[in-house]
């Protein structure tokens, strides 16, 4: 089973994003390969992201790509607006993966099968809200593992 991680009431999740992404990718254990990353989320949402990872830190750089562009399977960080299996085969990452979207993924098994540890990134916004609600119910009759982490204190 995998471990799936959910993130509730972030209020900026593209920054939350970023500051996730570098707390996962930094915590590689000295002389382990650097752990992969792939983003799901809609268009709109990665291209701000895109942006963001660029300028977020002046000492930090998160080495990223979308997942259409060559260097993908060479590159730490991948941006997908698809979470489909057959989408990553493309990518040899298999590590973490974040979603900020809304909708359930199709294939659960395949994702979890491909990815130990998933983390679902839940706004404050109440429509988003709502549907990480339906999300962690939904992997939770699945019989996956299940954390909260809840953002609002923060």
């Amino acid at each position: 089973m995998a471990r799936i991680d959910f993130h509730s009431n972030v209020s900026d999740k593209l920054e939350y994003v970023c500051r996730l992404t570098r707390k996962i990718w930094s915590a590689t254990p000295e002389g382990q390969p650097v752990r992969n990353i792939v983003i799901v989320g809609d268009r709109a949402d990665l291209k701000k992201l895109d942006e963001l990872l660029w300028t977020f830190s002046s000492t930090d750089f998160l080495p990223h790509c979308f997942i259409t562009d060559e260097v993908a399977p060479d590159t730490p960080v991948v941006l997908s607006e698809n979470f489909a299996i057959s989408s990553l085969n493309a990518i040899p990452h298999a590590d973490v993966m974040i979603h900020l979207g809304m909708q359930m993924p199709e294939d659960v098994s395949g994702l979890v099968e491909r990815f130990p540890r998933i983390v679902e990134v839940v706004t404050v916004n109440e429509a988003e809200r709502l549907a990480g609600r339906e999300r962690y119910k939904a992997y939770r009759a699945l019989g996956h593992e299940l954390h909260n982490f809840d953002q609002s204190q923060r």
